[in-house]
């Protein structure tokens, strides 16, 4: 395998492996790394779909791309996924799915007509004092400490990063700007997480920071996640015939390993409680999702807490027990094994009418029924204890949602904090109660929140113990390749797969590592797409230096005089083109 950049590789049809006909592909998991990877077998590697089998525990597809209409509670969706133009492998797979919504159309296709026609952006991306424009102004309000500090993260080797939490090496100064209030919540990371993983976003999306305050960087789907991404993906593998094994639980997976060799040979499972296996050749692939974010995420309802299950998990215990065999197979401990630090709750809010989408409408600045960009991401209470945040999407966000119906996404960093209005933590809060917390901090009067939080919406609570568990700090090792070395007929995929460049909690970060398991295992002589290069273009550098700073110019380290020679030398040069460009010097 390779990783190529450009259109020649990007446009080319890879022949068909040699051997392909007589293989198997068995995939452990039904999420999207699994889901791509097996579209990516029968798209590029041209194997049968009726050669591959998909078995789940649970009795949908999709893992953490979800969305579903639970009876008796309402909608839930326990998180959200934010989408950009440079995910390079997830738009190499949906141009090749059929949209369900238009006729002759792709996924893709869909959803590139559909940002051309309703561009996203916020138009209020933080409140404070109960609805109130906290007048952030779009500023990063980074001290020059605090960018020392981001320069010197950015240029650190990761080796430097390993192990490291966030708040060893960034300072007082740093944690209180704006900087890292729009990015902690914008991506979901703690002040313990993992330094490396900082390091590693900073890169990845250095194209993006100054879309940061008003999230011009980001694009949403028309639907939930499971409905725009999953289901047209689910329904094609079916009609290109993959067996898909619901109700069905992989306890173990054998494998002989010997002198460099390592082969998987045998899967083990429960389905509908009874036990069963399959043993395994080198012309039978494995492909196993490891760990899971939204393991043993549980339901609340309107008047039940969402408790944390800190039980059994089967996806952790799965990969606990594969790891025992070699110590290439990584460390699930260091990821599962603190549920303090990686927890935390969301909640789904429907309304059930007009009384509270018009308090949405005065923070969004925009109609939501209007069926166009809401919120355009999430807005954050900057003063809740609970660091609560919330987004409104293009409604209907349901093809089964009431017209009348708006569905609101809120979630909470601190879930162990009492909130401001309600003196309880979101963990131990029911839907209503998060709701009155929510209207709060949405600016609805005081004396209105009771009643409406009981009977002008329905909330659904959800707590997830392992959701931010892949931002622990880490060192290597911790995670395996997708392909170990020696490796004959296996492949490890999903978000606690090693994968090079990219950056985990991103559906780019799945569908990367379900290409790149098949096309090693299969030998498709095409080249995977290699990670957006922003992180080593010039001129992102540049554009991301002027927004770090807010616009000032350069002020370099020398005497003014000698300061004045420089730029004036730069001035006829193009490097001084490129710094006025961007504004960094007048």
């Amino acid at each position: 395998m390779n990783h190529t950049s450009g259109n020649y590789e990007a446009f080319a049809r890879p022949r068909k492996p040699e051997g392909v006909d007589e293989k198997t592909a068995w995939f452990v998991g039904s999420g999207l790394a699994s889901l791509a990877g097996a579209a990516f077998l029968i798209r590029d590697g041209q194997m049968d779909g009726s050669s591959i089998t998909v078995l789940e525990r649970l009795r949908l597809p999709g893992g953490a791309l979800d969305g579903i209409k639970a009876p008796k509670k309402g909608f839930v969706i326990r998180g959200g996924r934010e989408l950009e133009d440079h995910m390079e492998c997830l738009w190499d797979l949906f141009r090749s799915v059929p949209s369900i919504e238009i006729d002759g159309a792709s996924v893709l296709d869909e959803f590139y007509w559909l940002d051309k026609d309703d561009p996203n952006y916020s138009l209020q991306r933080v409140t404070e004092k109960q609805g109130r424009d906290a007048g952030t102004d779009g500023l990063f309000t980074l001290s020059e400490k605090a960018q020392k500090e981001v320069t010197k993260i950015f240029l650190a080797p990761r080796e430097d990063l390993e192990g490291k939490r966030i708040n060893e090496v960034f300072s007082a100064d740093f944690l209180a700007s704006n900087f890292w209030l729009y990015w902690r919540t914008m991506f979901a990371f703690q002040e313990w997480h993992s330094a490396l993983e900082m390091k590693l976003y900073l890169h990845r999306f250095v194209h993006h920071i100054g879309g940061l305050p008003d999230f011009t960087a980001l694009k949403f789907t028309k639907y939930n996640q499971y409905e725009s991404l999953v289901l047209p993906l689910y329904r094609w593998l079916l009609e290109k015939g993959v067996t898909f094994r619901f109700s069905t639980e992989v306890t173990d997976i054998d494998f002989d390993i010997s002198s460099g060799r390592k082969q998987a040979t045998r899967i083990h499972w429960l389905e509908n409680g009874e036990p069963g296996s399959v043993e395994l050749g080198e012309n039978d692939l494995v492909f196993t999702t490891i760990g899971s974010l939204t393991e043993n995420s549980t339901d609340g309802d309107q008047h039940t807490p969402a408790t944390l299950d800190e039980g059994p998990a089967p996806a952790w215990d799965l990969w606990k027990s594969i790891a025992k065999n070699d110590v290439s197979f990584g460390r699930p401990e260091v990821f599962c094994q603190n549920i303090p630090e990686s927890k935390w709750a969301s909640a789904t809010v429907t309304t059930l009418d007009p009384r509270i989408p018009a308090y949405i409408e005065k923070v969004a600045k925009r109609d939501p029924f209007s069926g166009t960009v809401v919120t355009g991401g999430i807005v954050t209470a900057r003063d809740s204890s609970w660091l609560l945040s919330w987004t409104v999407n293009r409604q209907p966000h349901f093809k089964q949602q009431s017209p009348d119906q708006i569905v609101v996404w809120v979630y909470s960093l601190l879930v162990d904090t009492p909130g401001d209005y309600v003196k309880k933590s979101m963990q131990d809060c029911t839907g209503e109660e998060i709701a009155q917390e929510w209207l709060f901090h949405l600016g609805v009067p005081v004396a209105e929140i009771p009643e409406l939080a009981a009977d002008a919406a329905r909330t659904v609570p959800v707590m997830m113990p392992y959701v931010t568990s892949f931002f622990l700090p880490r060192t290597a090792g911790d995670r395996p390749a997708v392909v170990p070395a020696g490796a004959v007929n296996f492949a490890f995929i999903g978000q606690f797969a090693e994968t090079t460049r990219d950056t985990i909690f991103t559906t780019e970060y799945s569908v990367r590592t379900g290409m790149e398991a098949a096309y090693q295992l299969l030998g498709i002589e095409r080249g995977v797409p290699e990670v957006f290069n922003s992180t080593y273009d010039v001129r992102s550098l540049l554009a991301a230096m002027s927004r770090l700073r807010d616009g000032e110019e350069l002020n370099l380290p020398v005497p003014g005089f000698v300061q004045k020679r420089i730029l004036k030398k730069l001035e006829t040069t193009e490097i001084g083109e490129l710094l006025r460009e961007f504004g960094l010097i007048a």
